[in-house]
C-alpha cells in the first residue's frame, strides 16, 4: 500500500545527517540515517558488471520487466556503469530518451562506444556529479538506480537532485541487495534492507509504493515523487 511521504524539512541539509565515524574495510566512514556508506565500484569493475553469470545469477530480463517502461517514458539509469540496463530498457521506450548517469567518465566512453556499435540513437550519457544527476527539472518519469545507491557519497543532495528531475508522480526505484538475506553473496555494506530504503527515501520526500522480491539476490523497491510535489520545497 502506497504511503503518503511527508515533505523534507528545508532547514534539513546534508550536513544535519551526516556522521562521521572510523571507516570500516568496505565503507567511507560515512553514516546516514545510521547506515555507513559504501566504498565505490570505479570503472575498473566493469568486466564485473558485464559478466556473461549475470543473467543467471540476477536474472536482469526479469528485473527489466519489474521496472515497468513503457514507450513514450523518458528514463535515467543513475550509476549507469557501462549501461548494461540503459541500452535494454531504450528498447523497451524507442520513442523516449534513456540518460546514462555516472560520474565517471570511463564509463561514459564505454556507453558512447556501445552506441555506436549498437546504432542505438535514444540513450545519452550524463556526467553527472557526487551531488547532482545534472538533468533538466521535470524532465523523466523514471529514475532507477540497480546496486548503485549504497554506494552514494551524498546520498541526501542525490535524492533532492532527483526528485527535482522527475516529473510529478514519477518513480525512483531501488534495486539493491537484500540485506535481510544472509545467504546473498555479498558484502554487507553493498546490500540494503527494505526498512532502511524506507527510511531514507520517505525523509527525503518520496512517497513508498510497493516491495518487488522475486528476484534471486535483490529486492526492487518502488517510490514516487507525490503528484503535488513541489521539488523546491
Amino acid at each position: 500500500m502506497m504511503r503518503k511521504a511527508e515533505k523534507p524539512s528545508e532547514r534539513l541539509s546534508g550536513a544535519d545527517l551526516y556522521i562521521r565515524r572510523q571507516a570500516s574495510r568496505d565503507g567511507i566512514g560515512k553514516e546516514f540515517f545510521g547506515r555507513e556508506i559504501s566504498q565505490v565500484m570505479g570503472h575498473l569493475g566493469a568486466g564485473w558488471l558485464e559478466r556473461p553469470t549475470r543473467e543467471r545469477e540476477e536474472r536482469c530480463s526479469k528485473m527489466i520487466d519489474l521496472l515497468n517502461v513503457s514507450d513514450g517514458d523518458d528514463v535515467a539509469d543513475i550509476g549507469a556503469g557501462t549501461g548494461y540496463f540503459s541500452f535494454p530498457i531504450a528498447r523497451r521506450t524507442p520513442t523516449g530518451t534513456v540518460y546514462a548517469v555516472d560520474i565517471q567518465p570511463e564509463m561514459l566512453e564505454f556507453i558512447e562506444s556501445r552506441k555506436r556499435v549498437d546504432e542505438v540513437t535514444n540513450v545519452q550519457g550524463r556526467l553527472g556529479d557526487i551531488r547532482d544527476v545534472r538533468l533538466e527539472p521535470e524532465s523523466i518519469d523514471l529514475a532507477f538506480a540497480v546496486d548503485a545507491y549504497h554506494e552514494f557519497s551524498h546520498p541526501w543532495e542525490m535524492l533532492a537532485s532527483i526528485r527535482k528531475a522527475l516529473r510529478p508522480g514519477g518513480r525512483i526505484i531501488l534495486v539493491e541487495y537484500r540485506l535481510e538475506d544472509p545467504d546473498v553473496p555479498i558484502k554487507r555494506l553493498h546490500k540494503m534492507s527494505e526498512a532502511q530504503a524506507r527510511k531514507e527515501l520517505e525523509a527525503a520526500g518520496f512517497e513508498y509504493v510497493k516491495t518487488e522480491r522475486e528476484l534471486p539476490w535483490q529486492h526492487v523497491l518502488v517510490f514516487r515523487k507525490p503528484v503535488d510535489d513541489d521539488a523546491e520545497s
